[in-house]
């Protein structure tokens, strides 16, 4: 495969700084996103209130859903830029930026260095790894681990040295103390998948089994573990390891179901603009099989996607857990793009849907679809949408259509134009636009309230990230008279309540003295 990328150092220079433009540009530009980023940072906060750093609580009551890692590292960034989008949300960016970093070294050896700056692409601009990178959440930081974890296995299967399995298992202890056990089963899983399609399962018994691998594990992931047992005893076991990883695997948990074939559909869309090229990608499986390192990055995506295709609760980036073999695969087939238009059609809808955006949260608004909450948040799109957003989303899409209809290039330099251009789109004006759309009413009615000497709940709603901008656990439970509380405006009773705060769907009211 031809070096044509590495023969321009400009052009290099430019794609090795896709990952900092991508993580890293306005990233503190919109309010956390509830529950997730809300739940995740207040947790992080109150562990400095309650000077307490070995157990995580929201709003005083305990929290298992994830191990401790992630609040830890939370925890720096909450030191040294305080309670801020940016600190809570920067073990994401420099985890996501390490994901595409260490991608990149990888394919280096093995793929050349042009296909190793094409995986740094992909990876830096997708739109699912775009989204997990600026997430105040664990998503990110479990995608590295897991991505080091299968880097090293790998070099350890390739070539026997003992050094790269030794560092597997510290980033699969790191990632259980990040998420828990799917940062064993996905490594364990896919490594013996791929030793046994090669007769080789001895191999990976040795692998496994390896007494010092172990020893490393044990010595990263017991102590926490142990000390969050004693602590909490059975509280623990029925809420992280029961209720988070059983229920969430055998069941639905908090309402997120989907069916069989759910991530059939959601993966397409998680790696925009390079959708076509995936599914071009495709048809060279029963090539890339004969190949062991293609092999065994097939065998990652396919086995990631079978996995929660078979659980009960499904969202979107779970699996993400098994898209960095796909940002190689499909780096590698890069040069085999035909029917341009095919490949240019998802970038170009994507990028004239965003213009279109404010007008389409606005027919939502006024419908029926949905509940009362949501329409009355979208409501407020349009005049959140100023004349920047309309002149960087339009300008973003008039630039892509000359180039995708009037420059002379590859359907895969094209494709990295586009790339570029939706990273710049999204970061300077349509993620802070949707925040503040979505969590804008929540962070001013957070501000409203720490101005006030009431006591405050948060009442028939799920917002934690309040808790985060008015520095003070929320309680969520009905106020006493003389309280105030945060609320959907649409639950808020006839009678017995007054309104102080009304926008979009948040309102703030104090429960009037009962007669």
């Amino acid at each position: 495969m031809s070096n044509t990328l590495t023969r321009n150092p400009a052009l290099v220079f430019l794609i090795l700084l896709l990952p900092l433009a991508s993580f890293f540009l306005r990233l503190g530009g919109a309010p956390l996103f509830d529950v997730d980023e809300g739940a995740f940072s207040e947790a992080t906060r109150e562990m400095f209130e309650r000077g307490d750093f070995l157990s995580t609580y929201l709003n005083g009551e305990h929290r298992f859903d994830k191990p401790i890692l992630v609040y830890w590292l939370q925890a720096i960034g909450f030191l040294l830029f305080g309670a801020t989008e940016w600190a809570f949300r920067l073990p994401s960016a420099v985890a996501a930026a390490a994901w595409c970093y260490a991608t990149w070294y990888f394919a280096r050896e093995r793929f050349g260095p042009d296909t190793a700056l094409a995986a740094l692409a992909i990876a830096a601009t997708a739109i699912g790894p775009f989204a997990i990178g600026r997430a105040a959440t664990a998503d990110a930081l479990l995608n590295l681990l897991l991505a080091l974890a299968l880097f090293d296995a790998w070099r350890h299967l390739e070539s026997g040295r003992r050094a790269p399995l030794l560092r597997s298992f510290v980033w699969i202890g790191l990632g259980a103390l990040t998420k828990g056990p799917i940062a064993l089963i996905v490594p364990g899983t896919v490594s013996f998948l791929y030793c046994i399609s090669r007769g080789e399962w001895r191999l990976w018994l040795r692998t496994v089994f390896d007494p010092t691998g172990w020893i490393i594990l044990a010595v990263l992931v017991v102590p926490w573990y142990a000390t969050a047992l004693i602590i909490h005893g059975q509280n623990f076991i029925d809420g992280f390891i029961l209720k988070h990883n059983v229920e969430r695997f055998t069941g639905t948990l908090e309402g997120h179901a989907g069916s069989l074939f759910y991530y059939i559909f959601a993966v397409p869309l998680l790696m925009l603009p390079w959708t076509a090229p995936l599914l071009a990608s495709l048809r060279n499986i029963r090539t890339d099989v004969a190949t062991g390192v293609r092999r065994f990055l097939w065998i990652w995506a396919g086995f990631v996607v079978v996995f929660f295709s078979l659980s009960g609760t499904k969202l979107p980036h779970y699996v993400l857990y098994g898209s960095t073999p796909l940002f190689l695969l499909v780096a590698a087939h890069r040069e085999q793009l035909q029917r341009a238009w095919l490949h240019l059609a998802p970038p170009t809808v994507l990028l004239a849907a965003l213009p279109l955006l404010p007008l389409v949260f606005m027919a939502l608004s006024a419908s029926d679809a949905g509940n009362p909450y949501y329409r009355a948040q979208l409501g407020e799109a349009l005049t959140q949408a100023d004349a920047l957003y309309y002149a960087v989303t339009i300008g973003g899409l008039l630039i892509w259509l000359a180039i995708a209809l009037r420059l002379s290039a590859t359907p895969w330099t094209k494709l990295l134009c586009a790339a570029g251009i939706q990273v710049g789109v999204l970061t300077t004006v349509v993620v802070p636009w949707v925040g503040n759309v979505l969590q804008g009413p929540v962070k001013a009615a957070a501000e409203f309230v720490s101005q006030r000497t009431e006591p405050v709940v948060m009442w028939r709603i799920a917002v934690p990230s309040v808790s985060v901008y008015r520095q003070a656990v929320t309680p969520a439970r009905a106020p006493e008279p003389g309280e105030l509380a945060i609320t959907r405006y649409d639950r808020v009773p006839d009678t017995g309540y007054e309104t102080l705060f009304r926008q979009g769907g948040i309102a703030v009211v104090r429960r009037l003295q009962d007669n």
